[in-house]
């Protein structure tokens, strides 16, 4: 049995020894030879692919049926009493009802191949002192790789070098802010994978700064290699329809043996030839037999699946159209799936007041408003010039907006946004006040500055973390006075720091903008550029959050009136994740993963009714979420982007993956495929799914009243026939001819 040695805490080494442990040089890094043997040794850098299923496979699981096994017994009964007729249209219905589920389910997959992004991801690494690009799948514990912004990481790592970086890391962690990077070891102890600032992992996006990441682990043994081993431990459960054409299939296999074996009986009884006997028993057993059923099941869900996937809704399976229409609990993902995924500021205080910013996301709709709650007996005060706030704001950045899309930045993004929306477009003012000198943004000091030429002045611009702002400020734009700056008194600090802790109380992540002018003779850009900041003018302050889906809103009241429960799951704080329940009308209490932790799923199953929110969760925890549900016997539906969300997909009832953001294992693990990633698109998917659902129980009904009518008409005819000998040779006309043309 082979031992596994345990995996060092990386964080918790510092640059030199996590080298010293992987054998290599962090200036020159590995020799090709040396990376060539790894790669040997440890295999590729990529995920285990799971052998796909081959199309006859698939084809024979269409008869992995109860129900269908019984139209084949049915069948092969009509054959060997030389209905040959029956026999055949019944297994023509089977194989129908198997060719339309197999290309159903074959065309979905096609569809999602097609949505995958096919080019090869590459990596720029330090070999044998020299920049080289190489194959990601080519990456080896050791290699140095170099990462910029916009690059997604290849591998888990150890960051050696990091310059003003930030990590998305939405996919793994569910936190939906970018995370900041530094190179110094943390303090030894438990530290939760988004605590771990001194790292990067597989698949998450680098959206600010530089890297030089010291890969630690490769494929399998990466943070996403792990989450995605535990779906072999997932299994899938039937959906409601599936159980229910089971049991329905086992039912009427019993009923016609009873039948059947009651007119043997009496046939035998009365003295009925025995060829004769067993010809209608038979007879009747295929009649007892609703062939026409899962063809008609087969072809409505089809027809709902068509339906969904016009609806950019792409299902996998059909049992999986059906379960969506039983589905009772949604458990949703919060980032990009009930909000925009989009950074948009929503509050400014400026100027001794707060203002309201409409609009969603990065376009350019929306306006700046004074803020709800003034006295109704007020006379509407007029707004004030927010150029002083635009203009810092469009140009302190390293990011831009080009139709309607962020290139950069996701913070950055938000107050462009914030500044179209109050006229101000960013390559115009840029052209009249051009960047001359910048201090980058640095987790050290928590702000950026910006340098621009205007005239005889050179106005520096600076924005970054309130508190640290005010600390360098000296004054600020107040309302009272013509030119608007005045001294940061005692009171006027206390009202910055009012309205901070008020945005920070909505779960908004607050910014402040500073400036300060400087004659240009006395600017020097090659000098310290640091001196400068300080003495600042405080201007305002700007409340960023990522909002809720406008239609999300609409979505969940509609969920409610339908007696769906929605639960948002999200790996964000729970400040902030109770703050947008609230905005979305979730109504509930909020549990942690650390309290999650301390209770086992018989437990929480006692309490999940009540609980709206779970925050701060791990992958684990989120299957823990869906077997408290299921024990409470409900139907659950999952969302989910990122692999630390495919467990949970995989053990729920159906598994939602979004398309746009999703992760290859995310979208391998569902069951159904979003193409908009829009919580709304779920909604309606469920409604499609309750009126299939509707749709196949009115057939059943329909299929079994005829069947069983005209089963007990035969044997009501029997037992009165034992009843009335003189009769005799009428019933037994009647059997015959019921022998020599089955329903």
């Amino acid at each position: 049995m082979t031992h596994e040695t345990p995996t060092p805490a990386w964080h918790s080494l510092d640059v030199a020894q996590c080298a010293a442990r992987l054998q290599t040089h962090p200036a020159h890094g590995l020799s090709r030879a040396e990376a060539a043997q790894r790669l040997v040794r440890h295999g590729p850098n990529k995920l285990a692919e799971k052998k796909p299923r081959s199309a006859w496979l698939k084809f024979l699981d269409q008869f992995r049926n109860v129900l269908v096994l019984v139209l084949i017994g049915a069948a092969a009964l009509a054959g060997a009493i030389g209905d040959v007729k029956d026999a055949v249209v019944i297994l023509i219905v089977v194989a129908f009802n198997a060719a339309l589920g197999f290309y159903q389910e074959h065309r979905a997959e096609a569809t999602l191949a097609a949505l995958e992004k096919m080019l090869a991801q590459h990596a720029r690494v330090r070999r044998d002192g020299k920049v080289m690009q190489i194959a990601a799948e080519q990456l080896v514990a050791g290699d140095i790789v170099l990462l910029e912004a916009g690059d997604r990481v290849p591998a888990d790592g150890r960051v050696l070098v990091a310059h003003n970086a930030e990590v998305a890391e939405a996919a793994l962690t569910g936190e939906s802010h970018a995370v900041g990077k530094h190179a110094a070891a943390l303090a030894p102890g438990e530290h939760a994978l988004a605590e771990r600032v001194n790292m990067a992992y597989m698949n998450t996006v680098i959206t600010r700064g530089r890297l030089e990441l010291l890969v630690a682990a490769t494929g399998m043994h990466t943070e996403m290699g792990r989450i995605s081993s535990l779906l072999e431990s997932a299994q899938e459960s039937p959906t409601p329809l599936q159980l229910q054409l089971d049991a329905l299939g086992k039912r009427l296999a019993l009923i016609a043996a009873a039948v059947v074996s009651v007119i043997f009986a009496l046939g035998i009884a009365r003295g009925d030839p025995l060829v004769q006997t067993v010809l209608t028993s038979i007879a009747l057993a295929v009649a007892a037999i609703p062939e026409g059923l899962p063809a008609v099941v087969t072809v409505t869900l089809a027809i709902g699946m068509h339906r969904m996937a016009k609806n950019r809704a792409i299902v996998k399976k059909l049992s999986a159209v059906e379960a969506l229409g039983s589905t009772t609990v949604i458990c949703s993902d919060k980032t990009g799936t009930l909000t925009l995924n989009q950074m948009t500021a929503r509050s400014v205080f400026y100027r001794g007041r707060r203002f309201a910013v409409s609009g969603e996301g990065y376009g350019g709709e929306g306006v700046i408003s004074e803020a709800s709650g003034a006295s109704p007996d007020a006379l509407p005060a007029a707004l004030p010039d927010f150029l002083p706030l635009l203009i810092p704001a469009a140009l302190c950045s390293e990011s831009r907006i080009h139709d309607g899309q962020l290139i950069g930045d996701p913070t950055e993004g938000a107050l462009l946004a914030l500044a179209s929306r109050g006229g101000v477009d960013q390559e115009a003012a840029a052209e009249h006040r051009p960047r001359i000198a910048e201090i980058p943004f640095d987790s050290a000091h928590k702000f950026m500055a910006t340098f621009h030429h205007d005239g005889e002045w050179v106005r520096m611009f600076v924005k970054g973390a309130p508190d640290v702002l005010l600390a360098r400020a000296s004054r600020f734009l107040g309302a009272e006075s013509a030119l608007g700056e005045m001294p940061l008194d005692a009171s006027a600090r206390a009202a910055f720091v009012a309205e901070n802790a008020a945005f920070a109380g909505l779960a908004m992540r607050v910014l402040a903008v500073a400036g300060r002018d400087i004659a240009a003779k006395q600017f020097d850009p090659t000098a310290d550029l640091m001196s400068w900041a300080s003495e600042l003018v405080l201007i305002g302050l700007v409340g960023i959050i990522d909002p809720p889906r406008p239609e999300a809103r609409d979505a969940i009241r509609l969920c409610k009136k339908a007696g769906i429960q929605v639960k948002m799951i999200t790996g964000d704080h729970s400040i902030t994740a109770a703050a947008i329940a609230r905005e979305l009308d979730l109504q509930g209490a909020v549990l942690t993963g650390a309290e999650l932790d301390r209770i086992d799923v018989a437990e929480l199953s006692r309490h999940i009714e009540e609980t709206a929110v779970f925050a701060r969760v791990a992958p684990e925890h989120k299957v823990k979420i869906v077997q408290a549900l299921k024990a409470r016997g409900h139907v659950v539906a999952m969302t989910g982007d990122g692999v630390n969300d495919a467990p949970a997909l995989k053990n729920a009832d159906i598994g939602v993956a979004m398309g746009v953001t999703g992760t290859e294992v995310t979208k391998e693990a569902a069951t159904m495929v979003l193409t908009d990633d829009n919580f709304a698109t779920i909604v309606d998917a469920v409604k499609e799914g309750r009126t299939i659902y509707d749709n196949i129980v009115k057939f059943v009904r329909f299929q079994l009243s005829t069947n069983v009518g005209a089963v007990f008409t035969v044997l009501g005819a029997q037992l009165l026939g034992c009843r009335c000998l003189s009769r005799r040779s009428i019933f037994c006309g009647s059997t015959s001819s019921w022998t020599d043309h089955p329903p």
